[in-house]
């Protein structure tokens, strides 16, 4: 039963690291603190500067273990930052008066959009995240191969910036967020059914109360059904896949086991038969002969004087 044994601590192992992996997988970014992600995003977000041509915005690529996230970079002067603003870049339209402090001569604009992962790096309790998490934040332009760089402070001088959110499911409630760079949430009116504004850099999104999400209509009764057939079909398939993995076990350790058995019955069977005897032909036949003797009998009367 040893190797059973072994056996069935391995099929634990391989569950248990399974199941860590998909807790990990599922946690996403909750390990990794909303500020390390901004230095992270940062990083790669000036890779994407291989090139750079100034008011021209360039995409970037994100680790594998962050997909779904999306980047961009906007280098501009400061002074044309203030006289034109950006029109439009991604969500985001920038009008003129804006500044940054402390000054510099070039600045960049690093754009985030968190996907699916936005939950988890901005955790809401009581509300549901009706858009993406949108990020917008200013650094200094002067090294484009610098990392952890400090945010410059924006300063809008005259009209607010606005996000134009894309596929935006009209709910009534609906609010504006803005983290800020201490990720504590402001909440504030929408411009619009899916716009909303700002006169800081931070992180964006539009929520809505959970209370006030009207729930799904009931299933009905044969849905429920097949519902409940389905998950019967999932119970099934995992118990009839473990029960397979322990008799492909047992049938192991059999064959494991006959093997050692019959190896041991050979080694006896040698052992009994000692040395072999010599086979001599008799007649048509063949058939054993002992080996001649080391002493020679010798008669009684012979030992008589």
């Amino acid at each position: 039963m040893d190797s059973i044994q072994h056996f069935m601590i391995i099929l634990l192992l391989i569950g248990i690291l399974s199941a860590y992996q998909y807790k990990a997988q599922s946690t996403g970014g909750s390990m990794t603190s909303a500020r390390s992600l901004d230095a992270l995003l940062q990083d790669y977000a000036y890779r994407a500067f291989v090139r750079p041509r100034t008011g021209t915005p360039y995409d970037g690529q994100v680790p594998s273990n962050l997909t779904g996230i999306k980047i961009a970079a906007l280098r501009l002067r400061s002074g044309s930052l203030y006289k034109r603003g950006v029109p439009m870049y991604k969500e985001f339209q920038i009008p003129t008066g804006v500044i940054v402090q402390p000054y510099v001569k070039r600045l960049a604009l690093v754009y985030q959009n968190l996907g699916t992962l936005s939950s988890n790096y901005y955790k809401l309790p009581g509300f549901t995240y009706l858009t993406p998490v949108l990020g917008l934040l200013a650094y200094d332009a002067a090294n484009l191969s610098a990392t952890n760089l400090p945010e410059l402070t924006v300063v809008v001088l005259k009209s607010p910036i606005l996000i134009n959110f894309t596929n935006v499911t009209a709910v009534p409630g609906a609010r504006c967020v803005h983290f800020n760079l201490d990720g504590l949430p402001v909440f504030g009116d929408l411009v619009s059914s899916n716009i909303c504004s700002t006169r800081q850099q931070g992180h964006f999104s539009i929520v809505v109360n959970a209370s006030m999400i009207a729930p799904p209509p009931a299933p009905s009764p044969g849905h429920a059904k097949h519902n409940k057939s389905k998950v019967w079909k999932i119970v099934g398939a995992v118990v009839g896949g473990f029960i397979a993995l322990v008799l492909l076990a047992l049938l192991v350790a059999w064959m494991v086991r006959y093997r050692q058995k019959r190896k041991m019955a050979e080694m006896e069977r040698h052992a009994d038969v000692g040395e072999a005897l010599q086979m001599a032909r008799v007649g048509n036949t063949q058939a054993p002969v002992a080996l001649g003797t080391r002493t020679q009998p010798v008669l009684e009367n012979e030992y008589v004087a």
